[in-house]
């Protein structure tokens, strides 16, 4: 017999392409919301576009340009096998995490406004904040792969992975940029629950979490967070002032009664709810669509959330079902989060609605990030054909 010894071993190289079919029922979710998405964006900055622009088609035109180039980036990165992804975690990790270092030192974009959360590169302007979203995903994905058998022990499986969340949310919430800071570290602690992090060890984590979230507003490093939640208790003691979307925003629901005022009809986005076509455009879709509509859009998200965790269950291999449940999980907890703000059931934060909510260059981040869900589905095509 022939001894192996000595011999280098033969690594099996990863093809670039995944060739499996893809989840059609993740993909028509996506593409539902997203259609729905547009149309209720059209409705919702039709008024405030006219009188702001001179066009009313100036912001779902470009939303809509932003949508096709993502729906294409999606397809294209449902083909690339998602594992090339692992190598490069801690480099878009720290990429990201740069970027949020240039812009806390580079000037607030408005003035008497210290609020830090957009980095414009020419004609592109982006949050730099999405992108750690996504890289934090990644790298905990990675990470939690690479140490599964390590998870429960205090070092490895709580206090590193703890550091690069830390060191994230820091730099967001100094932005200050409160509502991505809570979605980021709801992110990571829930990919850290799922990867075996023993639950005592969580618990003194949000605890501290909270304890320095409180430290922050009373300290005014978060400078508006005191005055948000004085005016989430009550809008209408600044009626005109700091409560006037919020009051804006539930009345508009209100009127929406059960079925709604009907598609274009919404008299609260006649510049009556300040930009009704960014964080609470949901009001919006309320006040057209009814209670029976709101419903429907959220059953929408309930269902593309459970079935990217069916993607993440069937997935061949521990860092792709991780990555599915922390892509999907960061959609469904942001959407959840926008609602509850829109509703007044927490402070406002702002927080975007996915899908809905305008900005391109988020909507193109996102519907690559379904993209990877995607090619892992194919992978697991793949693996059991």
């Amino acid at each position: 017999m022939e001894s192996n010894r000595g011999q280098k071993v033969r690594r099996i190289k990863e093809p670039l392409w995944i060739k499996g079919k893809l989840d059609l029922p993740f993909l028509s979710l996506v593409l539902i919301l997203l259609t729905v998405g547009l149309v209720m964006l059209f409705s919702a900055s039709y008024d405030y576009s006219y009188a702001y622009m001179k066009n009313s088609y100036h912001f779902i035109l470009r939303q809509f340009i932003f949508a096709v180039i993502g729906v294409v980036a999606m397809l294209v990165v449902s083909k690339i096998n998602y594992r090339k992804l692992k190598k490069y975690s801690k480099i878009i990790y720290g990429v990201s995490m740069v970027l949020l270092v240039i812009l806390l030192a580079m000037p607030p974009m408005i003035k008497g406004l210290d609020v830090k959360r957009w980095l414009v590169i020419g004609p592109i302007s982006f949050q730099p904040s999405e992108i750690a979203k996504f890289s934090i995903i990644l790298l905990l994905a990675n990470y939690i792969s690479n140490n599964r058998d390590k998870m429960g022990r205090p070092k490895e499986g709580f206090l590193y992975p703890l550091i690069y969340l830390g060191i994230c949310c820091g730099l967001v919430v100094f932005e200050p940029h409160m509502s991505a800071t809570i979605l980021i570290f709801l992110i990571g602690i829930a990919m850290m629950v799922i990867g075996g992090t023993k639950l005592r060890y969580l618990l003194i984590s949000g605890a501290s979490a909270a304890v320095l979230g409180g430290i922050a507003i009373i300290s005014g490093i978060v400078g508006y967070g005191g005055d948000r939640i004085k005016y989430w208790l009550d809008p209408w003691a600044d009626a005109t002032g700091k409560g006037y979307q919020t009051i804006q925003s539930l009345l508009a629901i209100g009127s929406g009664g059960i079925l709604g005022r009907g598609f274009g009809k919404s008299r609260q986005k006649q510049l009556w709810v300040p930009e009704p076509h960014n964080d609470f455009i949901f009001s919006i879709v309320c006040e057209e669509l009814g209670l029976i509509g709101a419903l429907i859009i959220i059953a929408l998200f309930c269902l593309l959330v459970w079935r990217g965790f069916i993607i993440a269950m069937r997935a061949p291999d521990t860092f792709g079902s991780l990555l599915a449940v922390g892509l999907t999980f960061q959609v469904g907890l942001q959407a959840a989060l926008n609602i509850l703000v829109v509703t007044n059931t927490v402070p406002n934060t702002g927080i975007s609605l996915p899908f809905f909510s305008y900005g391109g260059t988020a909507l193109m981040l996102l519907l690559a990030q379904m993209g990877i869900v995607l090619s892992i589905s194919r992978a697991s095509f793949i693996e059991k054909s």
